[in-house]
């Protein structure tokens, strides 16, 4: 007569144990294979919600474990409360909940073990709430565990008649219950990490915004005060913006203002320099490519297009892209559509364009190196950046602006003294605020104390002809809340808040660094100059 295994061991372990009776080999190749099915379902989704209906209907038909019950306990009450329940008719509501130590599934929470009721009729502590077990069958608990010692939730269902296999269901019961908190344990560690996620993406899309609101643009002069003016209107409206103005004047900081303003602020905001890459590559950086489109192409990729479908593409240098490449251009930027490369399959997309260029188009056009509905179809608003020597009055509150940001990267204090933003405002700043900022950086970096003043502007390496070449300018006003009242530059040196070594500095520059006259401005000899310009170790310029 050939044996029946148990379903755990194998053929060559068959003379070790064999199965008394076909019917226990039966039962234990069913609890093995509703386990199996029990962890598929559990595996599909982290939801618990989406498939514990699904695992108690599982079990009432394969397990034999009938009117299956999940209850878990509520964070903000302790109560277990049930959310899933496995019946025949819709008489039950879910509103049905057992404190701590209340009836079967109650004292669970204090047991913290598997309870096993051979006859519930005969369960003084079984109250019975739901009216739909069968007061002459068993009933089994077991609790729910998440890696402590406390259970979280309770599993209950209702085997068949009390008889042999009692026990074994208990033992399945129980390990479909620690399944059940696997998943449990793993949904909510991957919910925790997406609410951490999710704060710190609202947080950092606070952070983007401030650092982008029109208060960080710094300028008072009227060419500013006409481009915050522009930014403010288009900012509200989808429309295709080319900002215009010298290298280094700030045209990305305004389209970071235009979007991060804009209804467009949580929708992706993508950036492009389209002078970095050629044409074929930029083809594919800004339609994406269908896999096996070109040598590399391994895999399909979207393009920068698609990508910011929704939200904003910052086109930088557009004015560097080639008359053959502007014309593939042209379409997306008419009728919102496309195809990626080596692809015939029509994508459309709702993009907004923001272009910057530093070139004369009207140039480009005439020498016929810019196509003119191209030209046309990106100036529908401009905005027009002006250089840093055509708002020069802007210098002392932008450079202050600069300085505060360098002291933060550095991680600490800076101070901005007036004599260097004097020698600031004798400058042309061909590279604009960018220059501006390098200058200041390297300023700082040679302040071993924080201190900025004439002397570390000079070593950060202004050129000396553009020093000498430009007259001596007024102080423009600065803030009250960064200095004192300020004085013009032609009488900062009566000014009794600067330290000596400033006002001697002054009073030099304004008389040409003739020591003679700045002897007779501050009321010194030539000798008592020459000793003070000596000791305190200022570098006498010859003009």
């Amino acid at each position: 007569m050939t044996a029946n295994l148990h379903p755990s061991e194998s053929l060559a372990q068959s003379g070790s144990r064999v199965c008394p009776k076909p019917i226990f080999c039966s039962f234990y190749r069913r609890e093995l294979e509703t386990l199996y099915k029990v962890s598929q379902l559990l595996g599909r989704t982290l939801d618990l919600q989406e498939t514990s209906q699904e695992v108690l209907k599982l079990l009432h038909e394969e397990g034999r474990l009938h009117y299956g019950m999940i209850c878990l306990v509520e964070e903000h009450t302790g109560d277990l409360k049930i959310t899933d329940i496995h019946q025949d008719q819709a008489i039950f509501t879910k509103n049905v909940r057992y404190q701590p130590g209340e009836g079967i599934v109650g004292a669970i929470l204090n047991e913290k073990k598997l309870i096993v009721v051979p006859r519930i009729s005969q369960e003084p502590r079984f109250l019975d709430r739901l009216g739909m077990y069968d007061p002459d069958r068993p009933f089994i608990a077991a609790p729910i565990f998440i890696g402590n010692d406390n259970p979280v939730g309770v599993l209950a269902a209702q085997p068949n008649f009390a008889d042999k296999f009692l026990e074994d269901n208990a033992k399945l019961m129980q390990m479909i219950a620690s399944l059940i908190g696997q998943a449990i344990l793993l949904s909510n560690a991957v919910q925790q990490q997406t609410d951490e996620l999710r704060a710190e993406r609202d947080s950092l899309r606070r952070r983007v915004k401030r650092l982008h609101a029109f208060d960080n643009i710094v300028g008072e002069t009227d060419a500013m005060r006409m481009v915050f003016d522009q930014v403010r209107m288009v900012a509200k409206w989808n429309t295709t913006v080319l900002i215009r103005g010298e290298s280094g004047t700030g045209k990305e900081l305004i389209a970071n203002a235009i979007h991060y303003n804009s209804p467009r602020a949580k929708e992706p905001y993508l950036k492009l320099n389209c002078a970095a890459l050629p044409d074929n590559l930029l083809e594919s950086e800004l339609f994406g490519h269908e896999k096996g489109a070109f040598t590399g192409a391994t895999s399909q990729r979207k393009g920068r297009f698609e990508q910011a479908d929704g939200g904003t593409l910052f086109l930088d240098e557009i004015g560097e892209i080639t008359p053959a490449f502007q014309s593939k251009l042209l379409r997306i930027l008419q009728e919102g559509e496309f195809e990626r490369v080596g692809g015939n399959k029509t994508i459309k997309v709702d993009v907004r364009i923001i272009a910057a260029t530093n070139k004369d188009l009207e140039a480009a056009i005439e020498s016929g190196e810019f196509r003119e509905d191209l030209y046309y179809r990106l100036n529908v608003m401009t905005i027009k950046m002006p250089s840093l020597k055509d708002r020069m009055d802007d210098i002392p509150e932008l450079a202050r602006f600069l300085i505060s940001k360098v002291a933060e990267q550095q991680g600490r204090e800076l101070t901005l003294k007036d004599s260097a933003i004097r020698l600031l405002l004798r400058h042309t700043w061909p590279g604009n605020v960018r220059e501006l900022e390098n200058c200041l950086e390297r300023a700082a970096v040679m302040s071993p104390d924080g201190i900025i003043d004439r002397d570390a502007v000079s070593l950060s390496g202004l050129p000396e002809k553009a020093l000498t070449g430009v007259p001596a300018q007024p102080l423009p006003p600065i803030l009250k809340s960064h200095t004192p009242e300020p004085v013009s530059a032609d009488k900062a040196w009566q000014n009794e808040e600067l330290d000596e070594r400033e006002r001697v500095i002054a009073a030099l520059e304004e008389a040409g660094w003739v020591q003679a006259k700045a002897a007779r401005l501050l009321d010194m000899t030539p000798r008592q100059i020459a000793y003070r310009i000596k000791i305190l170790g200022i570098s006498v310029r010859k003009i």
